[in-house]
């Protein structure tokens, strides 16, 4: 009868796994592993080739990583001090060669190394005092070892050969394992067995390494990506089963209703506006993504769309992310809506209590038909008679639930998101495959070009002298940085400790401060009076980032440029140009200055278009990097990589569409989220 243990299921604790106890595998739960599958979801970070063996009399130099081979004699342990006891050894090869060895606060080494036979030890070369080598805390075997070894980071309490040990025991739970996509859908979907995959992963031979490898990683992405479309494809057809009232507008209204307009639509408005109305008209609520470049004209989409809904005899809400930005859109749309015969009401946090009570019971009675707010419009207290559309401006700022908070104030209301901040398609595919997506591509005609330059901290005296012609021509200046106050253990710019000398530096100029430490009347009395041009300069965080729309404003410095990524700097940059007068952007870098940094710095001087930008930034830094990526619903991807998996999204929307149609895609789901945890929950 065999003692052997049965192998482990891929849901089973990983209690069931040697050497694992319940006090270790609650360190591991508290890592994200709670079942021996999850163990398997733990990759190495490299592998290490150790197929070669070096000779013991000359086995490399200082710093190299080697394998050698030998018996170990001399065996002696000695306490060196409180803290620090030494077990050395010599390892002998046949020809007589000797290697020095030596473990650091590794006591049990003793005994096994008197035991050993014949070993393989794998560890790092020094120098010792008085000259030659010593090999520093090998890992000894005392049996030929795979040939490629994988390398993880520490888990809990399980490091180096143990780890790999447990990692060795787990993936016998792949014995007769099951790929959640069926039999047959990993070759339909060009993907390799999940089960193949990962042993893999964390067994691999030296024999086409690299393809295997990346052919094994491949497949995990793919189950990411499939389970992001999977949950895209549940909740477009949930959609799809509600009915709302179809808003229609004659063409003869529409046209006059466009023609209200102070200027020209650009032909991407209209295309926009075009694919807006056939969404409304369909009885069906719409779920729309409009993305846009700064100063692309978003906000006269948003208010033609709730003009049409307020002639449908519905409610419209419009909700931004901070007060500055639902002010200045309030004054925004009132100029637009108000042709049309719609008032605008406002509900921000610093609103009076009465006046606030006035406008929800307003917005209750159907009084107010459009409303401008910020999240103090989905509150308890806030109800709408009958609310049609709900616009959320800068959706990357807010939280699912918010958002959804405010369509939920409505029966079935339609829901239009915007954002200025581009992120590839590839990426806006994934994340919102909830939502339609459109794009506006056209900048209006009359914007003043932004010139870009980079400079570095010497040319400082230069830039302050154009600063003040600048100012003293009628311009303003922001001048943003990227920490409020800085520390003794870096060099990075800060707000506070350089206000005080810019002060100087530019008098008698008007300077203000905006930052995240003050208050919001603070910040919005500041923002204001730099509007309204009582201030020339606005010293400032990134919190100026999007929405501050300063007509004037004709210079935007950036200090420690080098700190931001691409798609910020370029939010940054829209600040300025949206006049017609001529506008600039001062890079300033820090000293030193990485390889990278200096690509992504030339590349924004370079390139104004955002989109563009967008997708150097996701192949310059990687998806989970992106600014404002982590809070557009999903905490980022473990193992996709955007700029080399787009082909691999189309192919996991293929699949879905595949198994909807077989109608197995809610049993593959369910596997999915069985093995890996619900999307995002783990890892």
């Amino acid at each position: 009868m065999s003692s052997e243990r049965p192998a482990p299921r891929p849901d089973d604790d990983p209690t069931v796994l040697p050497g694992i106890g319940p006090r270790t595998a609650a360190t591991l739960a508290e890592a994200g592993v709670h079942t021996v599958f999850d163990l398997l979801l733990h990759l190495p970070l490299r592998y290490e080739d150790r197929s070669h063996e070096a000779p013991v009399a000359t086995p490399g130099r200082p710093g190299d990583r080697v394998l050698v081979r030998g018996r170990l004699d001399r065996v002696s342990r000695v306490r060196v001090r409180r803290r620090l006891d030494i077990v050395r050894a010599e390892l002998r090869s046949e020809d007589g060669a000797c290697l020095p060895v030596a473990w650091f606060n590794q006591g049990w080494m003793e005994e096994r190394a008197r035991a050993a036979g014949s070993v393989r030890l794998w560890g790092v070369l020094r120098s010792r005092r008085g000259g030659g080598l010593e090999l520093v805390n090998p890992e000894l075997s005392e049996v030929e070892d795979r040939d490629v070894v994988p390398v993880y980071r520490r888990l809990g309490p399980l490091t180096g050969r143990r780890l790999r040990g447990v990692v060795h025991a787990a993936i016998r739970c792949l014995d007769g394992f099951e790929d959640p996509l069926g039999p047959d859908e990993p070759a339909a979907s060009g993907v390799t067995g999940l089960g193949s995959a990962l042993r893999t992963l964390h067994e691999p031979t030296l024999d086409g390494l690299d393809e295997h490898l990346d052919r094994a990683r491949e497949r995990l992405a793919f189950d990411e990506l499939m389970r992001l479309a999977v949950r895209a494809s549940i909740r477009r057809h949930e959609v799809a089963t509600l009915e709302s009232p179809r808003l229609v507008v004659d063409d003869a209204r529409w046209r006059m209703m466009v023609r209200s307009l102070p200027f020209e639509l650009t032909a991407a408005q209209q295309r926009v506006l075009r694919e807006i109305r056939d969404d409304l008209a369909r009885g069906r609520p719409m779920a729309r993504l409009l993305q846009g470049d700064v100063g692309c004209g978003k906000t006269v989409v948003a208010a033609l769309a709730m003009a049409l809904v307020v002639e449908g005899g519905m409610q419209t809400a419009f909700m931004a992310p901070t007060e500055t930005l639902a002010l200045q859109h309030a004054r925004s749309l009132h100029q637009l809506l108000e042709p049309l015969g719609v008032p605008l009401a406002t509900l921000v946090g610093s609103l009076a209590p009465a006046a606030a009570r006035q406008v929800r019971r307003d917005i209750a009675s159907g009084a107010v038909q459009a409303v401008v707010g910020t999240h103090a419009l989905v509150q308890e207290s806030v109800e709408f008679a009958r609310l049609g559309l709900a616009v959320v401006d800068e959706q990357h700022r807010f939280g699912v639930l918010q958002r959804q908070a405010l369509v939920d104030k409505g029966e079935r209301a339609h829901l239009l998101v915007m954002t200025a901040t581009p992120i590839p398609r590839s990426l806006a595919l994934v994340v919102h495959g909830d939502l339609e997506l459109s794009v506006i591509d056209e900048i209006p005609p009359g914007r003043a070009q932004v010139r870009t330059v980079v400079r570095t901290p010497d040319a400082r005296p230069k830039l302050l002298a154009f600063l003040r012609r600048e100012i003293q021509d009628g311009g303003r200046v922001f001048w943003v940085f990227p920490v409020i106050e800085g520390s003794e253990a870096n060099e990075i710019p800060a707000l506070l400790e350089h206000e005080t000398r810019l002060r100087a530096d530019l008098a008698p100029a008007r300077v203000g401060v905006v930052h995240g430490r003050l208050s919001t009347s603070e910040r919005e009395a500041a923002s204001e009076a730099f509007r309204r041009g009582d201030l020339d300069v606005l010293l400032a965080t990134t919190v100026v980032e999007v929405g501050l729309d300063v007509p004037a404003a004709s210079v935007m410095v950036i200090e420690g440029a080098e700190r931001f990524g691409l798609s910020q700097l370029h939010q940054l940059r829209g600040r300025v140009g949206r006049g017609t007068r001529p506008s600039w952007c001062v890079a300033l870098t820090g000293a030193p200055c990485s390889d990278r940094a200096r690509l992504r710095l030339e590349l924004f001087r370079e390139v104004d278009d955002g989109f563009r930008l967008a997708d150097a930034d996701l192949e310059l830094r990687g998806p989970g990097e992106i600014e404002g990526v982590q809070q557009w619903g999903h905490r980022g991807f473990r193992f996709v990589d955007l700029s080399r998996d787009g082909a691999l999204l189309t192919r996991a929307r293929e699949t879905v569409a595949r198994l909807e149609r077989d109608g197995r895609l809610a049993e593959v789901a369910r596997v999915l989220d069985t093995l890996y945890g619900a999307v995002g929950a783990r890892g």
